[in-house]
């Protein structure tokens, strides 16, 4: 149990005199959730309680921010407690096995953590509804443009919500579990959730994807700690977002999305991969020697990835922020400061 959240948000209240939204983000130490902390902290928001598993950031990035609990989502009982005690307004489930390369190796551990936990989210609320039946958080569930999968070709692209989702590794399948899980759930019991499927995203603290992958090794290069940047397939295009346009959108639905709508949160300009390294060579002023890594390469993968967020736009008046080399820039800048 977790007496003590319930106790210290009621007191704060009382000597206030204020009444401030609750706010619950699972996955809170992950790329996305700790910007999500920074952002809501910057905007006064304090009643922020974070579960993290496993955190994939540096925590101390988010220290005094938030409360932050560790938290398995593939196990509902404590979930369940601090879904009860909390009672938030918004929760934003952001928990996942996030790693399509992964997923070929766990598969297993993909669906329990994907699937089960985003049941475990919507049973806690059920739950706490049999003792307060005007419980009606706001739930956004951090879906995935991997669930188009095959849908992602040139032709079909940028790709609408009404695509057909034909995922194309045990991670994209995952996400149609929880998407699919998530509609249900809003049709039979009437919980306030919105399903974000969410294109390729990077930015600072971000790990194990390209660019990631890229500005760390390239950092590397210029401490001459490896002399060759390895890549993988050069060829793939992709719609890149920055985290903090990304967590923007996820909030701007939050309070303006349609309840049981899904949108694609998407970049607006598609990079072949190998237009990332000029951008990171410029901004550090080396020039970066490449070579193929078969052990980068994927069984299968989207020939390009890209979304039309028009409704996104239309509904919430989301626009992007940062451009590319300011994200990489940032990126490279975080990693100088941290190593």
């Amino acid at each position: 149990q977790y007496p003590g959240f319930a106790f210290f948000f009621r007191y704060l209240h009382k000597i206030t005199g204020t009444t401030t939204m609750k706010i619950l983000i699972t996955g809170a130490c992950g790329m996305v959730g700790s910007h999500m902390i920074d952002m809501y902290y910057a905007q006064g928001e304090r009643d922020i309680v974070g579960t993290f598993y496993k955190p994939t950031t540096d925590m101390h990035d988010i220290h005094g921010k938030a409360s932050l609990i560790e938290c398995d989502v593939r196990y509902y009982q404590r979930l369940h407690d601090i879904i009860s005690d909390l009672q938030p307004d918004k929760i934003f489930h952001l928990a996942a096995q996030s790693y399509p390369t992964v997923s070929w190796h766990r598969p297993q551990e993909t669906m329990d953590t994907n699937v089960n936990g985003t049941i475990n989210v919507f049973e806690a609320i059920k739950s706490v509804r049999k003792t307060n039946k005007n419980y009606d958080p706001v739930v956004i569930v951090a879906c995935s443009s991997a669930e188009y999968g095959a849908s992602l070709t040139p032709e079909n692209t940028p790709v609408k919500e009404t695509a057909a989702l034909l995922p194309l590794h045990p991670y994209g399948v995952s996400k149609v579990g929880q998407d699919l899980l998530s509609f249900q759930y809003y049709q039979n019991d009437k919980i306030r959730c919105i399903r974000a499927r969410i294109f390729n995203t990077t930015g600072p603290r971000k790990t194990n994807d390209v660019v990631a992958d890229f500005t760390h090794r390239a950092v590397d290069i210029e401490r001459k700690k490896i002399a060759v940047l390895k890549v993988g397939n050069l060829k793939t295009k992709r719609a890149i977002t920055d985290v903090r346009d990304l967590v923007n959108a996820l909030m701007l639905l939050s309070d303006k999305g349609t309840w049981g709508d899904v949108y694609n949160i998407s970049g607006n300009k598609v990079y072949e991969i190998n237009e990332i390294v000029p951008i990171i060579e410029n901004y550090m002023g080396i020039h970066l020697a490449t070579e193929v890594d078969p052990k980068l390469l994927r069984p299968t993968d989207e020939p390009i990835i890209y979304g039309d967020s028009s409704k996104l736009k239309n509904d919430t008046g989301w626009e992007q922020q940062y451009p590319l080399e300011q994200t990489i820039k940032d990126m490279i800048d975080y990693i100088r400061n941290k190593s």
